[in-house]
């Protein structure tokens, strides 16, 4: 009897937790980055998720990343091939990135939605309640991209209260001509967002609720199917206490917003 060999190729064997809820099998991936080799951390399942929340800067001084530009960081990133060390130190459990309205979100909805409901990309929408509150920090950070008040360096988050302190005695003048279109045009904004977004798995986060309940990070860690952890945060919040104290023409925003449906606004403090 001839012998025969068999040329057996031994291939991966994939990835899977049998004591896993099968409901969230669908948002778990296994990404296998070209830049480094995660070891032990294969068969660690990771999350995608993207942050989604209006733009940091004045609409009048647009620019920065590209739609195209953040598409093709998305693919790099979900695949863990991106210039930190961290995901080469631990095993990640989700990664993700914030996505601003204004970088082709709204205009290219149809695409973005679609994959992200083909990849199971989870995501979470980020607004303000005080959208007054968001135009001091709006206008006060597209200030400092030019003053660099802090060393010459401009930072839009800061982790010391020294140089949040620094940052807030810039207080800006507001439009009151066009307060009540801008904060109508706000809600606009946000609320056709989550109207193009809607078909996807979502969660709608408000910077408010995360400053005052801190059982809100719980929330996004079960939305995002993740064991439960004690996080925390570095960042110190720059524009801290009453509004008049951090706009320069208090008077004329004050006397526009009374007795309007944004008057809440002008008292609100956190």
């Amino acid at each position: 009897m001839e012998t025969k060999f068999l040329n057996i190729e031994v291939v991966e064997r994939p990835c899977y937790d049998y004591g896993c809820d099968k409901s969230r099998v669908p948002y778990l991936h296994y990404p296998k980055p070209e830049t480094f080799s995660r070891a032990e951390c294969a068969c660690n399942p990771v999350r995608f998720f993207a942050i989604i929340s209006m733009q940091r800067y004045s609409p009048l001084k647009r620019g920065g990343i590209t739609c195209l530009q953040l598409w093709t960081l998305w693919i790099g990133f979900t695949n863990l091939d991106w210039y930190s060390s961290a995901s080469k130190n631990h095993c990640s459990a989700a990664v993700g990135f914030k996505w601003m309205l204004n970088q082709g979100l709204m205009e290219h909805h149809n695409e973005i939605v679609e994959y992200f409901n083909s990849r199971n990309v989870s995501v979470i929408f980020l607004f303000r309640r005080n959208l007054l509150r968001r135009m001091v920090s709006v206008l006060a950070n597209s200030y400092d991209r030019y003053a660099k008040l802090l060393n010459g360096t401009h930072k839009s988050h800061v982790h010391s209260p020294a140089e949040a302190e620094m940052l807030s005695k810039y207080k800006p003048t507001i439009n009151s001509a066009s307060l009540m279109n801008d904060l109508k045009e706000m809600e606009v904004t946000a609320a056709k967002s989550l109207e193009h977004f809607r078909s996807t798995r979502h969660i709608i986060l408000y910077y408010e609720d995360l400053i005052s309940n801190c059982t809100k990070l719980e929330e996004v860690q079960e939305f995002l199917k993740l064991p439960l952890m004690n996080l925390t945060s570095r960042q110190v919040k720059i524009h801290k206490g009453p509004m008049r104290e951090h706009i320069k023409n208090w008077e004329d925003v004050n006397k526009t917003l009374q007795g309007t449906t944004y008057e809440s606004f002008l008292r609100a403090d956190y």
